[in-house]
């Protein structure tokens, strides 16, 4: 595996940018593009080769894609409980699309990507609480869209209609640890994609690198809308909470930024 210092990784993503057009190494794989980057650059998955690695991520995201970055998996506290599984999925879920076919008939979800812009049609929004210092999970049962009318009926008679008790949360000190060991500084590069005679290409177009990232930034992204709060459970399977981003939105997390 090839070593890299900063300044090596800068020349080597610039080289990888004049080549143009490559073909994806996983073709099939939506996430082929962060995989082919990682192969060019000859290191192993998710593992930057250079001094104090530990400290920098490398991420990939296609030019124009309305798709989300993951920025890091956290469940909610109190973790005690193992609230998605306990409590919103069987308390606040509904019928999975799939139950009966691909799941059992008595298969449960519960998918919601919300902020704290406003709330989703179901009524569920991230909130921050400063005096607290948390980032909370909310429910305003008055808001939720006609469409899930039966949905809600069956919340009353599960659990009722008030705000949920107790809410899920994250603290500001433990999300600011998470985000700061795993996004501390990033390699951020985007690919303009193309599609030839059933295969896919990417061309690593734009690279910047970003540094000392900014938890005000990351709180603000909440209230904005920018920074998602995903949720992704099943009866089955918790597929696990994630921080996720909009396209084009990860610089406004960093302090410094400096296009290569």
């Amino acid at each position: 595996m090839k070593i890299y210092t900063k300044e090596t990784l800068i020349a080597a993503l610039r080289d990888i940018r004049d080549l143009g057009f490559v073909p994806n190494a996983r073709q099939g794989n939506h996430g082929g593009i962060g995989n082919t980057l990682e192969d060019l650059l000859g290191i192993e998955e998710n593992n930057l080769p250079i001094p104090n690695a530990a400290e920098w991520e490398l991420k990939t995201q296609r030019l124009g894609t309305k798709s989300l970055i993951t920025l890091f998996h956290v469940e909610p506290s109190p973790q005690a409980l193992k609230f998605i599984p306990a409590v919103l999925l069987p308390k606040y879920g509904w019928r999975h699309q799939q139950a009966g076919l691909k799941y059992p008939e008595a298969e449960m979800s519960f998918r919601q990507t919300i902020h704290g812009l406003t709330p989703s049609d179901r009524g569920f929004q991230v909130k921050i609480n400063e005096s607290e210092q948390k980032v909370v999970i909310s429910f305003n049962s008055q808001i939720v869209a006609i469409k899930h009318l039966d949905w809600i009926t069956s919340v009353e008679s599960r659990v009722g209609l008030d705000e949920l008790n107790p809410q899920p949360y994250w603290g500001f000190a433990d999300l600011a640890a998470k985000a700061g060991t795993k996004l501390h500084n990033s390699f951020y590069v985007q690919a303009k994609v193309k599609h030839e005679k059933g295969l896919e290409f990417y061309h690593y177009q734009k690279i910047i690198k970003l540094s000392k990232f900014s938890f005000s930034g990351f709180l603000q992204g909440l209230r904005e809308g920018f920074v998602l709060v995903d949720f992704d459970a099943r009866t089955g399977h918790n597929h696990g909470t994630k921080f996720r981003l909009r396209q084009n939105r990860l610089i406004d997390l960093y302090e410094h930024v400096e296009e290569i």
